[in-house]
């Protein structure tokens, strides 16, 4: 079984089949069948004992019904540990009982029923209780094998288990607990083992010596995010892994459901596994079928992003671009008390650009005293549609600004006061053609306990989805760190592109270092340049360190960003590793500008836009199929998109690679005879 090959655009794996003969001969032999009359007993697994073997592809999976720890037998006689035992027990199980695709039993003490079976391929286990409670399950990465373990963060890390970096305070990761539904950009992980196909060996190429299906891994994904958190603990120098889920009937999370999926331990081979989840629940958006619906969405193929104050958000700025040669550009502006006019708009659709408002439907303050436009609604939407905790209180918004506002309260007015709809016109009546709607497509979402308008977590992401959905039928739309869920409502996102540390939190708290909010026409927060502690600096853009997960879940769907605070000129240190990790990744790189900063890296982007442009709109509705490191050390990087449509090789070393230089890029488009070089250094 390998992931080391493209797989097609409805995100099939071409995995080895042939699963159902896996079971070993002594197993199907010694094993008690499960399977009822006219059942595909192969398909439902056997049981000897308390252990229940189950096809996968790859091989076969074990269950231990007593402990719920998993083991797998791959194809090629391996034995893997997916998962010990749920921590801290579960009591004594019930009678197994056969189902259809596996099995189903229980864990009366616990209040746990389980059901198990193969599903795609995949190893799936569903557990739901009958009262709230929580469970410590799966526990990963205690497979002595284990290298690598995978985690989206932002765009994605791929960490050696041993990294003393990682296991360390300075690391940021061990001792952390992360909540999948509001933390990771995507509801899964992973871990490579026997180094997997991460590490090249001298060769790297597709179909060469890359060592394709040579190596294991395992894949893990929890549709059942919400109230699904990954604890990471160093237990001899070894980072592990363990999720937990809350059963909680008033948040609606008494379900929860992991599935398992081997692989050929490459480093993006969870998010190949993910990918292809979604694709056959129908749940992977498409960019170009964006496109088919609102044209204006092929805008976002080669356009760089970037916020504008000042003399930048004038036509006369918009005009500067254009000359610089800039054919591409996404301008989002803030929703301030003099937001660019009419003739800014037309100024930037002219020259073939998005333009659009920030806003944001999550917070409410008090008219007379509201610090922002976005934050004053009509009539009584303050405070009668906030967030209300289950003491009555409000949430109180961000920046401990205001409330939090209820989605299920715009949600149930909407058809007869029209807040949102009237807003969002207000805020295109200059003619924009986009719009950023900030914190729709995270996952901050809330259980809500106002009178009238209670929600949980769940019904809160459906509120989201269904006014993201409206807006995106007239608008190019974006959100802020778009999370797998948000895929198919949104064609952009500023945010998922980033790896954050939480370091990075405290770092912007410090005004004095960060910049605050001022001055109005470029605020220091923005546009003041920041030297990252050299911790903050490895956690987030080591490029070591990194992998592509989104892209290679998400590339083709949406057009994933970094975080606008976060501009490209904000951290002077990374700008060369930012704009190799764009190019690598095929993404866009996030700007802020005023007529000072257009006056004096306006060069510089325009260089770096023309050469990512022809290399966006060729592959930025292409999937991302592979993705190698080609040296020991991990400096040099390549990406293929499509069936070959674009091939990328970045150098983040300091020696040269087979004649490309460190520091720099090449790229070649199927069409190209010879690559296209890129040395982000030798531009500023």
């Amino acid at each position: 079984m390998t992931f080391s090959h493209p797989i097609n655009p409805q995100g099939d794996r071409r995995y080895g089949r042939g699963a159902t003969r896996a079971l070993a001969a002594s197993l199907a032999l010694a094993a008690t069948a499960l399977c009822l009359t006219g059942c595909d007993s192969a398909a439902a697994g056997t049981l000897d004992g308390n252990k229940l073997a189950l096809p996968v592809d790859g091989g076969t999976a074990v269950v231990d019904t007593a402990t719920l720890a998993v083991r797998a037998r791959t194809d090629d006689g391996r034995s893997l540990v997916l998962s010990g035992a749920a921590a801290g027990g579960l009591g004594t199980p019930g009678p197994v009982t056969r189902t259809a695709d596996g099995a189903r039993w229980s864990y009366p003490a616990k209040g746990l029923t389980v059901s198990a079976g193969s599903e795609h391929g995949r190893l799936r286990i569903r557990l739901r209780s009958d009262r709230d409670g929580s469970v410590s399950w799966p526990v990963t990465g205690t497979d002595r094998a284990a290298s690598a373990v995978q985690v989206p963060r932002g765009e994605g890390l791929d960490i050696p288990v041993k990294d003393p970096f990682w296991n360390s305070a300075d690391g940021g990761l061990a001792g952390s607990t992360a909540d999948v539904g509001g933390d990771l950009a995507l509801p899964l992980w992973g871990y490579s083992l026997d180094g997997g196909n991460g590490d090249a060996n001298g060769e790297g190429e597709r179909g060469g010596k890359s060592g394709a299906g040579r190596g294991h891994g395992v894949s893990y994904l929890t549709p059942t995010d919400i109230g699904t958190s990954l604890r990471f603990s160093s237990t001899g120098g070894r980072l592990r892994t363990t999720a937990a889920h809350a059963f909680d009937a008033g948040e609606g999370t008494r379900d929860y459901e992991v599935s398992f999926a081997l692989t050929d331990g490459d480093p993006v081979a969870p998010a190949t596994d993910y990918r292809s989840y979604l694709a056959q629940r129908g749940q992977l958006g498409s960019l170009r079928e964006k496109i088919r619906k609102n044209p204006a969405n092929a805008k976002l193929l080669g356009a760089f992003h970037a916020y504008v104050w000042g003399e930048a958000g004038t036509p006369e700025g918009v005009q500067k671009l254009r000359r610089l040669g800039v054919d591409r550009m996404w301008l989002g502006y803030d929703a301030g008390p003099n937001p660019p006019g009419a003739a800014m708009v037309t100024a930037a659709k002219k020259a073939g650009y998005l333009v659009g408002p920030y806003d944001t439907f999550a917070n409410g303050q008090a008219p007379k005293t509201a610090d922002s436009p976005t934050s004053v609604w009509p009539d009584r939407v303050y405070p009668d549609f906030c967030v209300r905790k289950a003491d009555g209180t409000p949430v109180t918004g961000f920046g401990n600004r205001g409330c939090y506002l209820s989605s299920r309260a715009f949600e149930k007015a909407e058809p007869d006061h029209h807040y949102l709809a009237d807003r969002t016109a207000k805020m295109v009546a200059n003619g924009a053609d986009s719009y950023f709607l900030d914190v729709d497509a995270t996952g901050e979402e809330f259980r809500d306990h106002g009178k009238g308008h209670e929600m949980t977590k769940a019904e809160d992401r459906e509120n989201r989805l269904a006014r993201m959905g409206r807006l995106s039928q007239k608008l190019v739309l974006g959100s802020e760190a778009a999370q797998a869920w948000a895929n198919k409502a949104v064609a952009f996102d500023h945010g998922s592109g980033t790896p954050v540390a939480d370091g990075l939190w405290k770092l912007e708290r410090d005004k004095e270092t960060w910049g605050a909010f001022y001055p109005e026409n470029a605020p220091k927060v923005f546009f003041k340049p920041v030297q990252l502690p050299a911790a903050l600096a490895t956690a987030m853009y080591d490029p070591k360190y990194r992998a592509p997960l989104y892209e290679t879940a998400l590339h083709g769907s949406l057009v994933n960003a970094e975080r606008w605070e976060l501009s490209y000129e904000k951290l002077p240190a990374q700008k060369t590793t930012r704009a190799l990790l764009a190019m690598l990744y095929n993404t866009p790189l996030n700007y802020v500008l005023d007529g000072p900063t257009l006056g004096k890296n306006g060069p510089e982007l325009a260089a770096l836009q023309k050469y990512f442009s022809p290399l966006h709109k060729a592959a930025g509705t292409e999937q991302l199929t592979w993705f190698r490191r080609l040296t020991a050390d991990r400096t040099v990087q390549r990406t293929v998109f499509g069936n070959g449509t674009l091939t990328v090789t970045a150098n983040f070393g300091t020696r040269a690679y087979d004649g490309l230089p460190g520091g720099c890029v090449d790229a070649k488009l199927s069409t190209d005879r010879t690559p296209r070089r890129l040395c982000p250094a030798q531009l500023g």
